[in-house]
């Protein structure tokens, strides 16, 4: 069997170096990090373990499912009614089903009726092929029309996606429509789900497992270069340490990817340097009241600086109130340099705008996160423009969360990827 070098901790890289060590592989996985788990490891929150950033499950996850059912962990997912709202003229108005789109009142009857029937038909779609080639706007305009755009889309777009908010795949966000949309107990009522202790208790069981079967994990070393000689890995050099490979699978951002395989063609690293990303400052706060009964609240307000709030205690209960709040943005814009609390103070002032019942006395702690390549940017046909997985190297392979596409980024695709690259290690 061969000697394999993954590079990344994160979900993809635990699910390719567990399926790697089951295959009766050697592995090496290294992580720059102190722990693994990449976006889906947990902090210590105040005496909470907690994600970083964070995750929800889908019905329609399930490669998720099929590896904790392997893990043992199976009857750790735990399913919960959510719903969702939209903050808009000082107020959260109910919305992801039948009764409150009809009665929403900021859009006109045709303009919900043309939204409506274009959310059902997403969810009934398979494939998104015929749309491949429109933005987002375009396709959400014809299909919903431009009043829906304009209300519920616009500024969503512009406060995640800036200057790029018109570059955005139709493929892409319908996707994420239709997963979101089918994760329902019925047309009535969203489901979503989380795993009992949190994305840690996925992350510890592959850890546990992967190392029980031999492999070995290497934290705190960062990834410096990949070795190649006559067209061929010959392994990994990190943390000064040169790790011997058959094999290698990347799973870092890849905008890393031409300074950490110098030895690339040229044509291959311009494909990974034209890859665009956007950042997060994912601020995370502990209140002693809840803001709202939704999960999710988009928020729609020319004088609100953030896309919307996360709510995570009304999906996982936990002993208080536990409120995401994200930035996403290029790390171009002159906002990422502000310093931590500045974030803070101007989300929760956002938060006491959406509920004005909430006072300064109510914030119990906060806590923000960054990263750097949160979301990659995904254009029409933008498979057309990823390199292939299997490079021109011989034995290395590369992909990362935008491989993912038209799938969101998620722990079910991580590991459905993991996996797959694993299993195409022949040497």
């Amino acid at each position: 069997m061969s000697r394999i070098v993954v590079i990344g901790a994160g979900a993809m890289g635990l699910a390719a170096a567990h399926r790697a060590v089951q295959l009766g592989h050697e592995v090496d996985l290294i992580e720059a990090d102190s722990v693994a788990g990449g976006m889906a490891a947990h902090f210590d929150f105040g005496g909470l373990s907690i994600e970083r950033f964070y995750h929800f499950v889908c019905k329609s996850d399930e490669p998720t499912f099929a590896l904790m059912r392997e893990l043992g962990i199976g009857d750790k997912m735990r399913w919960r009614s959510t719903s969702m709202g939209y903050f808009m003229k000082g107020r959260v108005h109910p919305w992801g089903d039948p009764i409150s789109l009809l009665r929403f009142p900021h859009l006109s009857l045709i303009a919900k009726i043309r939204t409506g029937l274009q959310m059902f038909l997403t969810t009934k779609t398979s494939n998104f092929a015929s749309i491949e080639h429109k933005t987002a706007r375009q396709w959400l305009e014809g299909g919903s029309g431009k009043e829906v755009y304009n209300t519920l889309w616009r500024r969503l777009m512009d406060l995640k996606f800036y200057e790029l908010a018109d570059d955005i795949s139709a493929s892409w966000i319908a996707t994420r429509v239709r997963r979101i949309g089918n994760s329902r107990r019925s047309i009535f009522q969203e489901e979503l789900g989380y795993i009992e202790g949190g994305s840690q208790t996925l992350v510890d069981a592959l850890v546990s497992a992967y190392t029980a079967k031999g492999g070995r994990l290497h934290l705190s070393t960062p990834a410096e270069k990949v070795e190649t000689e006559n067209g061929r890995v010959t392994g990994a050099t990190a943390g000064g340490r040169f790790f011997p490979a058959d094999a290698v699978i990347s799973t870092i951002p890849t905008p890393l990817i031409s300074g950490l395989v110098p030895d690339l063609p040229a044509a291959s690293k311009a494909k990974y340097d034209a890859i665009r990303n956007i950042g997060v400052v994912c601020l995370l706060f502990k209140l002693k009241k809840s803001i709202s009964r939704n999960f999710w609240v988009n928020i729609v307000d020319e004088s609100i600086e953030i896309p919307g709030l996360i709510e995570f205690s009304n999906l996982r209960p936990v002993s208080d109130t536990i409120v995401y709040v994200p930035y996403y943005m290029p790390v171009t814009q002159p906002k990422w340099q502000w310093s931590d609390q500045q974030f803070i103070e101007e989300a929760f002032g956002y938060i006491r705008r959406v509920n004005p019942h909430i006072t300064q006395a109510d914030l119990v702690d906060a806590k923000v996160g960054r990263l750097k390549y949160a979301q990659p940017v995904c254009e029409p046909d933008f498979l057309d423009k990823l390199p292939p997985i299997q490079t021109a190297i011989d034995g290395l392979q590369i992909a990362d969360t935008c491989y993912y596409y038209p799938e969101d980024r998620g722990i079910a695709e991580s590991v459905r990827y993991g996996r797959k690259m694993a299993e195409a290690v022949t040497r």
